[in-house]
C-alpha cells in the first residue's frame, strides 16, 4: 500500500517541479523514487513475505487412557466392547514443505505442513473369537480400505506382531496368546484432533455345542452346511459389479453400495456368510418378484421395475425381459409402493 501512495505522491511532485533529467521527466523520477521508498516502508512494516508459514503442528498430543488390572471380557455371539489400549507408539510427526509465491512483487514463501500417525494395539476380549466386523471411532463408523490392521483372534499358537517387535526389538513383545486384540499401524489422527478416536468394535464369538456327544466343543457355525439368502426387492440387489443410476447433471447415485467397504451388497454379504458359517456349502437363493394380486389363485407373477426411462451403469434384463418390456411396479409420491395396493404385491 505504501508503495503506490508514495509512487503517487512522488509523480505529483515531480510533476510540479517540471523539466526533465537525462531524458526523464521529473514526474517519472519523482514516481519511481516514491516507489522505491514506500516498497522498502512496506517490507520494514508487513515483512518481505520469505518468513515460513507453519500449519497443523501440535502444541499437545494425548493418548487413550487405559485401565490398569481392568478384568478380559468374553464375548458370546455379537456384541460390540471398546476394549483397552495395551500398547502404542510415539506420535510420528511427518512435515510436508511446500513454496508458495516467488513473483517479483511477492518473495516466495516457505509452508511447512505437519501431520500425525500412531500405531497401537487395543485388546478386545478373552479369545478365540472369528472375527471383527465394524469399527467405531468417536462413535462414527471408521473406514478401513486405506488403513493398516491386524485382528489377532487369540488363538493359543499366535505370534507377535511384526509391528510390535520392529519397535521394541525381536524376543521384546508377548504374543498375547488367548487375548483378542487389534493392532493400528500408522493411523493418521488428523481428523480426530490429532488424538487417538475412541474405538469400539463389532466382535463375533460362536457359541460351542454342549459337553457331551460326538459334536462336543464345535462351534455351532461350523454344523451348518446350507442357508437361505433373501437379498430383498432391489434391481440391482444380486449384482457383484458397481451398478448406479445416472441423473441429468452428472448427478450418480449407487444402486448397489451401501456400507462403508464400498463394494457391492452382494459381495459383502458373501463375505459375511463365508467368515460367519465357514461350513457352509449350499445357499438357497430367494429372488423377489412382484405380484398382480393379493389372491394366490389369481396372483400372476412378474419382475418389475421401478421406471423405464432410466440411465444406468449397468444393463438390467430378468427372465428374458429388458427394462424396456418389464412391467412398472406401483408407486405412491414417486416412491415404490409395496403393499399399498391390492395390485403389484412383493412375492417372494
Amino acid at each position: 500500500m505504501a508503495t503506490l501512495l508514495l509512487a503517487a505522491a512522488g509523480s505529483a511532485i515531480g510533476g510540479a517541479v517540471g523539466g526533465s533529467v537525462l531524458g526523464f521527466t521529473a514526474a517519472g523520477i519523482g514516481q519511481a523514487v516514491g516507489a522505491i521508498a514506500g516498497g522498502l516502508l512496506d517490507q520494514r512494516l508487513l515483512g518481505s513475505g520469505s518468513k515460513t508459514v507453519e500449519t497443523g503442528r501440535a502444541k499437545s498430543l494425548r493418548l487413550q487412557t487405559s485401565t490398569p488390572g481392568a478384568a478380559i471380557p468374553r464375548v458370546y455371539g455379537r456384541m460390540r466392547v471398546s476394549g483397552q489400549l495395551i500398547w502404542s507408539t510415539r506420535y510420528l510427526e511427518t512435515v510436508r514443505t511446500t513454496t508458495q509465491g516467488g513473483k517479483a512483487s511477492a518473495p516466495s514463501a516457505t509452508v511447512r505442513e505437519y501431520s500425525y500417525s500412531i500405531s497401537f494395539a487395543v485388546a478386545l476380549c478373552e479369545g478365540r473369537i472369528d472375527r471383527v466386523g465394524r469399527i467405531w471411532a468417536d462413535g462414527k463408523l471408521l473406514d478401513t480400505a486405506d488403513l493398516t490392521v491386524r485382528v489377532y483372534t487369540g488363538e493359543d499358537t499366535q505370534l507377535p506382531d511384526p509391528k510390535m517387535e520392529a519397535v521394541e526389538g525381536a524376543g521384546e513383545v508377548p504374543a498375547y496368546r488367548g487375548t483378542a486384540y487389534v493392532v493400528f499401524e500408522d493411523l493418521p489422527v488428523e481428523q480426530f484432533g490429532n488424538r487417538l478416536p475412541q474405538l469400539s468394535f463389532e466382535v463375533f464369538r460362536s457359541v460351542e455345542r454342549g459337553q457331551t456327544g460326538p459334536e462336543a466343543g464345535t462351534p455351532l457355525p461350523s454344523l451348518i452346511q446350507g442357508v437361505a439368502m433373501s437379498p430383498g426387492t432391489g434391481e440391482f440387489a444380486l449384482e457383484t459389479q458397481e451398478a448406479a443410476y445416472l441423473y441429468d447433471g452428472g448427478v450418480r447415485e449407487n444402486a448397489n453400495i451401501h456400507t462403508p467397504e464400498q463394494r457391492p451388497d452382494m459381495l459383502v454379504a458373501l463375505d459375511q456368510l463365508e467368515a460367519e458359517l465357514p461350513a457352509a456349502r449350499q445357499v438357497s437363493l430367494g429372488v423377489s418378484w412382484f405380484g398382480s394380486d393379493l389372491r394366490a389363485g389369481a396372483c400372476e407373477l412378474y419382475p418389475g421395475v421401478e421406471a423405464r426411462e432410466r440411465d444406468t451403469t449397468s444393463a438390467w434384463s430378468v427372465a428374458g425381459q429388458t427394462r424396456a418390456t418389464a412391467r412398472l411396479v406401483s408407486t405412491q409420491n414417486g416412491e415404490v409402493s409395496y403393499g399399498g395396493t391390492p395390485s403389484d404385491a412383493s412375492v417372494t
